[in-house]
């Protein structure tokens, strides 16, 4: 059971943007004028499009994103005191993970598209990280796009028996289109939220069959949970 983070089910986005262009500017000299979207993409996405955008006059190259999040990491923790002041619980949210959890032979975990330190400070902020095994969660740590976290977090996250997980048992919750694409493409069902970034005829042509209108009912999200896993 996977789940997006950022706008599914927290909103930090303001802080995260800060971090953004703190990290940006020091490390390219320039300045973050032109942001990109974050729906479906992970940092290291968002750091080659934000050089390309904001017309940084070097090619970016894998030790330069490095130095980004890196240096993204330390403004973000920066920022640490403001993520509940300036940040929110999506609706529902915690009650819906406490109700997955209770679900036999589910285990939760997260696919973000931002650095493992970040998703982590995230989580922990709100408290949320208590229904998470994070160890075989995906992150924007590494320059792979989400379909691949996805894929690689269901052939090597031991199910029973040791065995990886088949596409059948993965679910992946999120609310951007993208996201519903990543997860046609690695390999679980998505189950969209909608979160006022996407409308529902959107992700349903993205491909999401299953669609909750949030988190607010932790029985809807459960039932969810059992029609993508048993068809």
């Amino acid at each position: 059971m996977l789940w997006n983070i950022d706008l599914t089910l927290l909103d930090v986005g303001q802080v995260m943007r800060a971090a953004y262009a703190e990290a940006f500017e020091k490390v390219t000299g320039e300045p973050l004028v032109y942001l990109t979207s974050a729906a479906g993409r992970t940092d290291s996405e968002m750091f080659f499009e934000f050089c390309a955008r904001n017309y940084v006059d070097f090619d970016p190259d894998n030790e330069t994103l490095a130095d980004f999040l890196a240096t993204l990491e330390a403004t973000f923790a920066a920022r640490g005191d403001q993520l509940l002041a300036k940040g929110r619980v999506m609706p529902g949210a915690s009650a819906s993970l406490a109700a997955v959890a209770s679900m036999p032979d589910t285990v939760q975990s997260v696919v973000s598209g931002s650095t493992r330190a970040n998703a982590t400070a995230k989580l922990v902020a709100f408290g949320l990280d208590t229904y998470l095994n994070l160890a075989v969660g995906g992150f924007g740590s590494v320059n792979y796009p989400k379909a691949s976290l996805i894929q690689s977090i269901r052939l090597h996250a031991a199910g029973e028996g040791g065995r990886a997980y088949t596409e059948e048992e993965t679910v992946f919750i999120t609310g951007s289109e993208p996201d519903v694409r990543a997860a046609l493409i690695g390999g679980a069902t998505p189950i969209a939220v909608l979160n006022d970034s996407a409308t529902e005829s959107r992700l349903r042509d993205a491909g999401a069959q299953i669609i909750l209108p949030d988190l607010s009912d932790p029985r809807a999200v459960m039932t969810a949970v059992h029609r993508a896993t048993t068809g």
